[in-house]
């Protein structure tokens, strides 16, 4: 791409919330050995209720996506490092099932014994900071899917597509990725994603996105 990913992305960009790595690591240090750990493949379904237990989960390698378990609506997703089932503890553990997106690593440990452990080693700030990015993300999202048309949303999701890692954009496709997280039928996303083509400002590959060679207009 001539253009950064910087230039290219508009202001909605510009205060995107900024992942807590330090903390996370430190979390996951801390919760690491008292964790199993296991390897995932591509599409695995986690829920947070494993038997009668709840439980918090690590993120070591790879990405996960968060679903709402209803109508399988996509409400966020994370590469690693990152701690699931923190923030949505108090909520029902159905409501929310988590997809891995690509082979990942991942550590599980009792909920009630990860809270024990961030109490004992007085964990409070990592926490703290997790749970602001965590509300950050799903607030951005939020903005992104009601923005004022479909053009607006479609254009920030492809921007938010080439933010991903190769493995994730290599195995999508363009018209899935947006329509997995938005509320957008399949026709209006395929006919802007051909408009976008034709004019040049984006680059696909049977429907995967392999580049935006150019910044995509702000109006359709």
């Amino acid at each position: 791409m001539p253009e950064t990913k910087n230039t290219v992305q508009t202001n909605m960009y510009e205060a995107l919330a900024h992942k807590p790595v330090q903390h996370i690591d430190t979390l996951i240090h801390c919760l690491a050995p008292y964790s199993n750990s296991f390897k995932t493949s591509a599409k695995q379904i986690i829920n947070y209720e494993s038997g009668e237990s709840r439980q918090c989960y690590l993120l070591l390698e790879g990405t996960v996506a968060l679903f709402r378990s209803r109508d399988s609506f996509m409400l966020n997703s994370e590469s690693a490092p990152y701690v699931f089932g923190l923030s949505n503890q108090h909520a029902d553990a159905n409501y929310l099932h988590m997809r891995t997106l690509e082979d990942s690593l991942i550590a599980s440990i009792p909920l009630h014994e990860a809270n024990r452990i961030i109490a004992e080693h007085n964990l409070w700030k990592s926490l703290a900071k997790v749970l602001i990015y965590t509300a950050g993300r799903i607030y951005e999202h939020c903005t992104r899917i009601y923005a004022p048309s479909s053009y607006d949303i479609i254009r920030s999701q492809l921007y938010e597509l080439m933010d991903e890692s190769v493995e994730i954009r290599l195995h999508t496709t363009a018209a899935n990725y947006i329509q997995a997280r938005t509320f957008l039928s399949r026709s209006s996303i395929m006919k802007i994603l051909a408009d976008l083509r034709k004019g040049g400002y984006i680059t696909t590959r049977r429907g995967v996105l392999t580049d935006i060679p150019q910044r995509i207009p702000l109006k359709y």
